[in-house]
């Protein structure tokens, strides 16, 4: 397994990241059980999860599976690095209004409560915003993240789905507060969506942030069975994105193929060879599919590929403002 720094921080891990946003309401407990002992035997010790996983009704069951794993010992949640996130509503957290999507001092405090209490844990290695919140104000939400830092309830703060000039004013103030900010920025980003390129990528390597690709197969597009819409295979259910981007994905595919590759390891080693990227996130639904996955760090795509994949894939012509200003 490769290693790498997450962001400026002195924090190490694996070069592929685990989600767990199956485990529940996908994969049953004993598979994901599975899934996370093979993870760490592979020297994956990177997972993430969010407290509205399991979702609705069963908001939370993510996070109280990877806890009754961590509980059988053995040294499980020494040798991981946990992140979760918080934005979303919990279905079990009687807050009133206090609970909508959103963010504040009070949510961050009582929200964060519950992930411990679910994940069996002390503490949590990288807490994430899932989502920005405009109303709320750095000075609350620095305030609040600094007090969970200092009771050692959390080590670091990451953000998910921001933009660069929102990760440029959180880094800003947190400057001015003498604290460390933001660590990590969690973003959609594959060979099918390559707009963070823009102003995401470039931002978040320039101010010391690592990036966490969610979607790096973009929601099984640039799977291996995309274009054969299997009955009961994830791709059975984007048909209409497949059908609209069948000549593109037919030249991956074809591409592919001359590498012996499959499509979904190199979409991920294109993904992962990228500089700003720490590591994508895999969202395994059983073994064979981490197994599978693992693969990605193997192969490496020489210039010639590359070029194509720009091609087949093509890109916002590069960093702002150089992309569109003359």
């Amino acid at each position: 397994m490769q290693y790498s720094y997450m962001g400026k921080s002195g924090l190490k891990v694996s070069r592929i990241c685990l989600g767990t946003m199956n485990f529940g309401p996908i994969t049953d407990e004993k598979e994901a059980f599975r899934i996370m002992d093979a993870a760490l035997d592979a020297g994956v010790n990177f997972f993430d999860t969010a407290n509205i996983y399991g979702w609705r009704e069963n908001s939370g069951l993510t996070e109280e599976i990877i806890g009754r794993w961590f509980s059988q010992g053995g040294g499980r949640r020494e040798k991981v690095v946990l992140a979760t996130k918080v934005y979303g509503s919990m279905h079990d957290e009687n807050d009133g209004p206090n609970n909508e999507a959103g963010l504040s001092a009070y949510k961050i405090r009582r929200h964060l409560e519950g992930s411990l209490r679910r994940l069996q844990t002390d503490h949590i290695e990288l807490y994430q915003m899932h989502h920005v919140d405009p109303v709320v104000t750095w000075d609350e939400l620095w305030h609040a993240f600094e007090n969970a830092v200092h009771q050692g309830k959390i080590g670091y703060v990451g953000s998910s789905n921001f933009a660069a000039w929102q990760i440029a004013i959180a880094q800003s103030e947190a400057k001015n507060r003498h604290f460390l900010g933001l660590v990590s920025e969690q973003h959609k980003y594959s060979l099918n969506c390559r707009l963070p390129e823009l102003e995401v990528l470039p931002a978040a390597k320039e101010l010391g942030l690592g990036v966490i690709p969610w979607s790096p197969l973009d929601g099984g597009l640039l799977g291996r069975n995309a274009l054969q819409k299997l009955e009961g295979t994830r791709s059975g259910g984007i048909s209409e994105r497949i059908e609209r981007q069948q000549s593109q994905l037919e030249q991956f595919a074809a591409l592919c193929r001359e590498l012996g590759e499959p499509q979904d390891t190199v979409a991920l080693a294109w993904v992962a060879a990228n500089p700003a990227v720490t590591a994508p996130i895999i969202g395994p639904r059983t073994l064979e599919q981490f197994e599978t996955s693992l693969k990605c760090l193997e192969v490496t795509l020489d210039e010639e590929v590359l070029k194509r994949l720009d091609e087949i894939f093509p890109g916002p012509g590069g960093h702002a403002p150089n992309a569109y200003a003359w």
